[in-house]
C-alpha cells in the first residue's frame, strides 16, 4: 500500500469490542502477535476483508459498477468554477444509484498503520498513534474513513510483551502495528469522490465505515504482510 499523504498523528486512548459493546470502549484492544495472513481467523466468518488493490476494486465494482470518468469531471483544473458542481453532482447522481445495494449492509474489514508510544499503567496498554492508508487502484486512490467514536486507542500486551515493548520504545526503536477495522459502510455516506489535494487531477474514494470492532496486530519486518 502506497501512502500519499504524510500519516496524521491520532492519539485516540480506549476495553474490549464486539456486537453490543459501548462505544467508549471500543479501542482498547489486546495487542495480538499473530502473522497478518491468519487475521482472517480472528474476524466474524461473514467479513470482508479489503486489503489489496484487488479485492478493494472488486467491492466498489460490486457498490458502483465502474469507476467515473476524472478526467471528465476534473475538467481544466481547480480553478474551473464548474469542477465542483461536477463533483458535488457525481456524488449524489452515485449516491442514488446505490440505494438498497446489499453490499452497503456488508461487513468489511480495512486495515490502517500505526506506531505504539508511551505505556499508560492506567489505561493499561501502549497509546496508539495512527494513521490513514492510501491505496492506489485502477478506480483511483482508495482512502478508508471511519465514523468518529468516544474514547482512546489503547493496545494491551501481556506482562512478558509489555516488557520486550517498553525495552524497544526506549531505545528509540519504533513499534508498529496493524490496526484491523471492521465495520459497514454508513447507507447515507457510503463513497465520497473527492480530488487529492497535493496532485492535480487524481480522484480519491473514501468509503466511510461505522466501526463495531478494532483488532491490533504487531507488525513484523517483511514488507508482503498479507501473503
Amino acid at each position: 500500500m502506497l501512502v500519499l499523504w504524510g500519516i496524521v498523528a491520532l492519539f485516540l486512548t480506549v476495553e474490549p469490542i464486539g456486537e453490543g459493546w459501548a462505544e467508549d470502549t471500543l479501542g482498547v484492544r489486546p495487542l495480538l502477535t499473530i502473522a497478518p495472513k491468519d487475521l482472517h481467523r480472528i474476524l466474524p466468518p461473514d467479513s470482508h476483508i479489503l486489503v489489496d488493490p484487488r479485492s478493494i476494486e472488486q467491492f466498489l465494482d460490486a457498490l458502483d459498477t465502474s469507476p467515473p470518468d476524472w478526467g471528465l469531471v476534473y475538467g481544466h483544473g481547480h480553478h474551473n468554477p464548474e469542477r465542483d458542481e461536477r463533483l458535488f453532482r457525481l456524488n449524489r447522481e452515485r449516491d442514488a444509484k446505490r440505494a438498497g445495494n446489499h453490499v452497503l449492509t456488508q461487513l468489511i474489514t480495512f486495515v490502517w498503520f500505526g506506531e505504539l508510544s508511551r505505556y499508560d499503567a492506567e489505561a493499561g496498554g501502549f497509546h496508539v498513534a495512527l494513521g490513514p492508508e492510501f491505496t492506489p487502484t485502477r478506480w483511483g486512490v482508495v482512502r478508508f474513513k471511519y465514523e468518529y467514536f468516544e474514547g482512546d486507542l489503547v493496545a494491551k500486551a501481556s506482562a512478558a510483551l509489555r516488557d520486550e515493548l517498553e525495552l524497544r520504545l526506549a531505545r528509540g526503536e519504533p513499534v508498529g502495528i496493524i490496526v484491523a477495522m471492521t465495520g459497514r459502510l454508513i447507507p447515507e455516506e457510503s463513497l465520497l469522490y473527492d480530488f487529492s489535494h497535493d496532485q492535480e487531477g487524481l480522484g480519491v474514494i473514501m468509503p466511510v465505515v461505522k466501526l463495531e470492532r478494532l483488532d491490533y496486530l504487531l507488525r513484523p519486518h517483511k514488507s508482503d504482510l498479507f501473503h
